[in-house]
């Protein structure tokens, strides 16, 4: 479904990403994971055209979206929930929700969207007139990936999902993005929480200095001896 080949890409005059070839297919989950400031989340903003490439291809279901716009790629059925969940604070939940559901498809299939991201997270559907911004962290994460959802992606990409939340709530955040996989979506996630991430995950990729160090499976890349020695302190 999503190709990356040998991409460069970066900020101004510093390159971040050097070479960068990662595969995503369809009904997969996969996983980049790597120390802060490695490169991952510059990865997805390459993808999503935040941030363009100055070498190499992406390709998404067989077309070429290194050159498109954000809102094309948005469109073409690509979803970034952003790190920090970035929602409108001084607007609902529900509000928020809508905002998602933006694109063609996710208007098409509005009523049924907020159906089903409210059965994912009925936590959810007990604040829809709150404001967004008088949510806990934990529940904030949930409504930008139930907002993510709105727009009916084809890919999912989740940037630091558990970033900055307590170990019982990362345990609930990590079950719904669990139910989300059982449903079949196609997920590519940047996560720190090494284990959570490589245990639910099909592939995962290890960036370290802008570069793909190791990629395996996720069970694979457990038992690495270098995984366990840089990232869980094993």
């Amino acid at each position: 479904m999503l190709r990356l080949r040998n991409i460069c890409a970066g900020y101004g005059e510093t390159e971040i990403l050097h070479d960068i070839s990662i595969d995503v297919a369809k009904g997969e989950v996969v996983t980049i994971i790597g120390a802060n400031g490695a490169g991952k989340t510059t990865t997805l903003r390459a993808i999503c055209g935040l941030v363009r490439p100055t070498a190499g291809s992406i390709e998404f279901e067989d077309r070429m979206i290194g050159a498109s716009e954000p809102h094309r790629i948005v469109a073409s059925g690509i979803t970034l929930v952003p790190e920090g969940r970035q929602l409108f604070p001084f607007m609902s939940v529900r509000e928020n929700l809508l905002l998602g559901a933006y694109s063609s498809a996710g208007r098409a299939a509005l009523d049924d969207s907020l159906a089903e991201v409210l059965e994912l997270f009925p936590r959810v559907g007990e604040r829809l007139d709150q404001f967004a911004g008088s949510l806990s962290g934990g529940e904030q994460q949930m409504v930008a990936i139930a907002r993510g959802l709105m727009a009916r992606p084809k890919l999912l990409m989740l940037d630091e999902p558990s970033l900055g939340l307590a170990p019982i709530v990362i345990s609930q955040v990590f079950d719904v993005i669990d139910a989300i996989v059982k449903l079949g979506a196609t997920i590519l996630i940047v996560e720190q929480n090494i284990f959570h991430t490589l245990s639910i995950c099909d592939r995962g990729y290890v960036i370290e200095n802008g570069a793909i160090a190791l990629a395996d499976t996720g069970a694979a890349l457990l038992r690495s001896d270098h995984v366990r020695r840089a990232y869980l302190g094993l």
